[in-house]
């Protein structure tokens, strides 16, 4: 399969690349600087720029392209890059699909997303067919899903990949509580009874790789484990697996100082499930919070 890919630096795009490599599909990268060889094209979404030609007889297009959500402390300027980033990526994608004769189009786009668009579930399931929540997360996942209409009004398979946090010792959700975990000064987030989409790594490459394969699959779809937990049940298991205390509470308070407009997010409890990946029969090697947890430290 022939996949042109937007992301492929980032924490989730530099291990898909691998994996779809080695599963010996055709990766090329989306970059924007000068490409390096012949398995990266240049791009500028901030620009619209994006030549046709490049996304001509691609099999798929996988779009992870988005200023990383926990990389920096929140302000108005970078909540504005958080927006931009994934909108001005995902409208230019979508727009040179469209824009391309039927023979040449791809055969699907996968585009990111994220679970922040339920917003605040409190302890309430949410699955596919829930609407938008509110909150800024929820309002740029509203607009970032928005912007693969092109692709999908012309005919191209579409799914928006809601993506929960993915377990990894060397980013995301797992990477920054290392250090105070291990130096015994960890606890659980605020109250700690807000929920957890997690998933292990393992299972999120799977499930993109599924997803590219099942034709009759569009749509969102919640990339995330079967078996959510409240931030004081991950707290307590990541503590226990690592041999240490976590018996320090973060207020909200601190978070806030700490972290800014994000602080909030991180409280945020979304209860979400995989419906559209059960019903469709995706397994999972990690279906349970141990042993994601146990396989993202010792990858």
């Amino acid at each position: 399969m022939r996949i042109l890919m937007a992301g492929a630096s980032g924490f989730l795009g530099t291990r898909l690349s691998d994996r779809l490599t080695a599963d010996r599909h055709q990766v090329t990268r989306l970059v924007r600087r000068e490409p390096r060889n012949g398995r990266e094209q240049r791009w500028d979404p901030a620009a619209a720029q994006l030549d046709p030609a490049v996304v001509a007889g691609s099999d798929a297009v996988v779009n992870l392209a988005g200023a990383g959500v926990g990389d920096k402390r929140w302000d108005e300027a970078y909540q504005r890059l958080i927006r931009t980033s994934r909108v001005d990526s995902t409208t230019t994608l979508a727009t040179a699909i469209a824009g391309l004769p039927a023979a040449d189009r791809p055969r699907v786009l996968l585009n990111s997303s994220a679970v922040g668009w339920y917003g605040n579930t409190g302890d309430r399931v949410v699955e596919e067919d829930a609407p938008a929540g509110e909150g800024f997360l929820a309002d740029v996942c509203r607009v970032w899903e928005a912007a693969t209409r092109p692709a999908e009004d012309a005919g191209v398979r579409v799914v928006r990949l809601r993506t929960g946090l993915p377990l990894h010792r060397d980013g995301g959700l797992l990477k920054p509580q290392l250090l105070p975990f291990k130096l015994g000064i960890a606890g659980r987030l605020g109250s700690g009874r807000q929920w957890l989409p997690w998933i292990s790594m393992e299972d999120w490459l799977g499930a993109v790789r599924f997803l590219l394969g099942r034709d009759d699959l569009a749509g969102p779809v919640n990339v995330v484990g079967p078996q959510p937990v409240t931030n004081a049940e991950f707290t307590r298991e990541l503590a226990r697996q690592l041999h240490r205390p976590a018996i320090i509470p973060i207020p909200a308070l601190a978070l806030k100082v700490a972290l800014g407009g994000f602080a909030h997010e991180a409280l945020t409890s979304t209860r979400v499930l995989p419906g559209v990946l059960t019903k469709a029969g995706f397994q999972y090697h990690h279906p349970d919070l141990p042993t994601a947890l146990h396989a993202a430290l010792t990858a």
